[in-house]
């Protein structure tokens, strides 16, 4: 896979170290940013889709953007976080085109580096460990204009200690459907460059030079679904985070992510997230 430092643009909305004594319990969180975590004391544990993870101290922990999960504590537990959003106009995340590990170990400069983050921002600290609290529509874009606002040698540190952090998560990353003959990533690399327009399944087989049932059988063993299912997820994904972080009307969600049928762009949108889109940015106010 081709990429460019240039293509990550990560921007912290929040960070600051959280103290917890038995009180860190919050279930189905799901966010449009990644949370990065370094455990100082005590223990927790996280619910994800891959399963159950025992929080330490002296380890990092990264959650991806969109991941439900639940937070169990029952005892003291202290950690920094970091809420990072990827920002990139035209949909294609970098950060998404990973598998990441979700813990390793951290180092005492890891520590010192968020600590730093926290000293040069003290203003991303949060007032309350509640997800419903800073996981609304009027708290991200404050977060995000904040974030613009700082002094820029601020944002040139500040830039520097996320990249830093990132870049042990990334070194131990798998690329997603890693293909040797490059095929499918051709396709991916299209998908996340275009995921703003109407996509063909035809159009993504003749790229690869593959018949189109051949195709979708390559994609599906090497992705674990089918090229029209992960097309949809990424743009209900691109819906959430748009819809949560500016107020462009629903229907012009729908036009800028490739759908002429606002009907159908509506009934997908429940059928994959669970609500409407409405519903969904009325539940962020």
């Amino acid at each position: 896979m081709n990429l460019s430092l240039d293509q990550l643009h990560p921007l912290v909305l929040n960070a600051g170290l959280a103290i917890h004594n038995a009180d860190w319990n919050w279930r189905d969180v799901i966010s449009p940013f990644f949370r990065l975590y370094f455990v100082t004391e005590g223990t927790a544990q996280i619910e994800l889709p891959t399963g159950l993870y025992q929080l330490k101290p002296k380890h990092m922990y990264l959650i991806p953007a969109f991941t439900k999960h639940n937070n169990i504590c029952d005892s003291h537990f202290c950690h920094y976080y970091m809420h990072i959003y990827e920002e990139n106009q035209d949909g294609n995340s970098l950060l998404d085109q990973y598998d990441f590990p979700v813990e390793i170990p951290g180092s005492e400069l890891d520590l010192a580096l968020i600590k730093r983050f926290c000293d040069i921002n003290p203003h991303m600290h949060l007032p309350s460990s509640n997800p419903t609290t800073y996981n609304n529509n009027a708290t991200l874009k404050q977060n995000v204009l904040k974030n613009k606002q700082r002094a820029f040698y601020d944002k040139v540190e500040s830039r520097g200690i996320v990249y830093q952090l990132l870049a042990h998560f990334i070194k131990r990353a798998q690329e997603k459907s890693k293909n040797g003959d490059g095929r499918l990533e051709k396709a991916l690399a299209y998908i996340h460059n275009h995921i703003n327009e109407n996509l063909n399944i035809n159009e993504l087989a003749e790229l690869t030079c593959l018949s189109k049932a051949h195709f979708i059988r390559l994609f599906k063993q090497e992705v674990k679904t089918t090229p029209l299912q992960y097309i949809n997820r990424r743009k209900m994904e691109m819906a959430q985070l748009t819809l949560v972080t500016s107020n462009t009307p629903v229907k012009d969600v729908a036009f800028a992510l490739g759908f002429e049928d606002y009907s159908y762009f509506n009934r997908l949108f429940k059928k994959m997230v669970g609500t409407t889109p409405q519903e969904y940015r009325d539940s962020y106010h």
